[in-house]
């Protein structure tokens, strides 16, 4: 069924409004608790295209999406600042956390905190899977390892080029360490035998979710619903009840912004 949904826009341009959004919240089942809700209350129908947040904010770009569901504030600054995204409104947090196998031939869990974990993975040249798409994974995983001073690459660094969800199963393949959001990890990584090595509350792995309109699009007024439905305390209840061993998968933050949204409310 989750495929069918990323398919949609594409099948049903002239009936569905068009939401592009990272593959966490898909993975993850969020979309699937959130959106059925929202058409039952509305009558508009929703098509989902799940890719790395690079790719779906260039779909608002290009007016190819409505509306946009994603994780990288930076990235997501400079495309506000370009005037291809409105009215954000700050939906969700999680973490993100350094995954990889059991055994932890890095010790990445002595490590005394997140950049110290990426340079004993650097140090020990233990295989790690990177997204390598310009998702907001991505771009928090090179983030740090600039901040640890330390330069990836071959033949211990590989890139998926995936979402979430496959590269998981990729470093659960490749016995490797990666980068994820918590969310994607309980629901796919875990089944999959990785562990959490360096799972912390830490400023640089704070992870926010954001969902904006796309100025200009066809069905502006609906992306405009859809906004406030994920704002809407139907959707706080909903996104609560999401949850792994009691463990909830998304925080909501009703709006109250970790990172700066522009016209935010």
């Amino acid at each position: 069924m989750r495929r069918m949904a990323v398919l949609l826009p594409f099948l049903l341009l002239a009936q569905a409004l068009r939401l592009a959004t990272t593959t966490s919240v898909y993975d993850s089942g969020l979309l699937d608790r959130l959106l059925p809700a929202f058409t039952q209350a509305t009558g508009v129908k929703v098509g989902v295209v799940a890719v790395g947040t690079g790719q779906a904010l260039a779909l608002a770009e290009r007016k190819d999406a409505d509306a946009v569901l994603v994780h990288a504030p930076d990235l997501e600054a400079q495309y506000r600042k370009r005037g291809f995204l409105a009215e954000g409104y700050c939906l969700a947090k999680n973490r993100f956390l350094l995954v990889g196998p059991q055994e932890d031939p890095a010790g990445v869990r002595e490590a005394k905190d997140i950049l110290e974990a990426m340079r004993r993975v650097a140090s020990a040249k233990a295989p790690f899977v990177s997204r390598g798409d310009r998702s907001g994974t991505h771009l928090k995983e090179l983030a740090l390892w600039e901040k640890a001073g330390i330069r990836p690459g071959p033949p211990w660094y590989l890139e998926s080029g995936a979402g979430m969800g496959q590269t998981l199963v990729l470093a659960a393949e490749k016995r490797a360490y990666t980068l994820s959001d918590l969310a994607t990890y309980l629901t796919v990584g875990k089944k999959r035998g990785l562990s959490p090595l360096y799972d912390r509350d830490d400023p640089l792995l704070l992870n926010q979710y954001s969902v904006y309109v796309v100025p200009g699009s066809p069905r502006l007024e609906e992306a405009r619903k859809l906004r406030d439905f994920l704002a809407s305390e139907e959707a706080v209840r909903r996104m609560l009840g999401l949850q792994v061993e009691g463990q909830p998968l998304f925080q909501p933050l009703k709006g109250r912004c970790l990172f700066p949204v522009n016209g935010s409310r």
